[in-house]
């Protein structure tokens, strides 16, 4: 039988990509837990879930997924769903989230991560498909702040606002990406410290942390959330603000693209305990830490 750990508040982790399978399960690292994207895992059987259940033996797994488009206009897809809720139930994993995402609509998938409209009726609507989710699975889901590069003229409601009562209506958990909110406030044009700030700390079960490019076109520069490079030290400055706020919280570093050596990963995830221990005893909550 698979072992079931839970993730304490001060953990750190990272994604898990298959050149690190037997590194992970090697443990010459001090890393507490790992996050594998749901759609990797959703076959019935083979190599990627017989080296999951191995990983799983010896430490905390997250599940992460990416194309359940909770935030689109789109019925939830019930098969994507079933495959979603079939993993959880096979693995029992110690965390399960999603994205605050439109990827899907009118039955095409969109292969990207696009922010919905923030308005009472894309609330109603997520809040419906939460529900649909969390009633499937039997268990709380996190959903995560997406990565913003425009905004929609027809908002009407703050991101913070939108999370924190997607929350309070349906019970579910709040992933915060910290490097997202530091892309989206610089690419629109709002404070990144007025949005950590105005998150409902009690709803964040988890936090991501990773690394972004900026492209310029023209005289315009973006960021663009990649998840290739290293974390930089202004998403490190506003993780160390939300955690002073609110305590320690499961930190994951994420590594998508130009895929670094485990030892780059794990010393990432380094860096994020060294900055939520020493965010803690800055607020004489030294005791809490690792």
């Amino acid at each position: 039988m698979t072992a079931i750990f839970k993730i304490a508040p001060q953990s750190v982790g990272v994604g898990l990509k298959a050149p690190h399978y037997r590194l992970a399960l090697e443990g010459a690292h001090n890393l507490d837990f790992f996050e594998v994207h749901a759609e990797n895992f959703m076959g019935a059987g083979g190599p990627p879930l017989r080296w999951l259940a191995a990983v799983q033996e010896q430490y905390p797994i997250s599940i992460h997924g990416v194309c359940l488009s909770v935030g689109g206009r789109d019925e939830l897809d019930a098969d994507h769903l079933d495959r979603f809720a079939t993993l959880v139930e096979r693995t029992a994993p110690a965390l399960v989230s999603e994205h605050l995402a439109w990827s899907a609509d009118g039955g095409v998938f969109l292969n990207d991560l696009l922010p919905p409209p923030l308005t009472k009726a894309t609330l109603l609507r997520t809040c419906t498909h939460v529900d649909q989710i969390q009633s499937r699975i039997g268990r709380k889901i996190l959903i995560e702040n997406p990565s913003s590069y425009l905004d929609w003229m027809c908002n009407d409601i703050s991101e913070p606002d939108f999370l924190n009562e997607l929350a309070a209506r349906t019970g579910c958990g709040l992933l915060l990406d910290i490097n997202n909110i530091f892309v989206s406030a610089s690419n629109i044009g709002f404070s990144a410290e007025d949005y950590v700030d105005a998150v409902n700390a009690g709803a964040v079960c988890e936090i991501h942390l990773a690394g972004h490019v900026i492209d310029t076109y023209g005289n315009v520069a973006i960021r663009v959330d990649n998840h290739g490079g290293r974390v930089c030290d202004e998403v490190g400055v506003l993780f160390e603000r939300f955690i002073r706020r609110a305590g320690p919280r499961p930190a994951l570093v994420e590594w998508d693209t130009d895929i670094p050596c485990f030892e780059t990963l794990a010393a990432e995830a380094e860096m994020a305990r060294d900055r939520m221990s020493g965010s803690i005893c800055k607020e004489g909550l030294c005791h809490a830490s690792r």
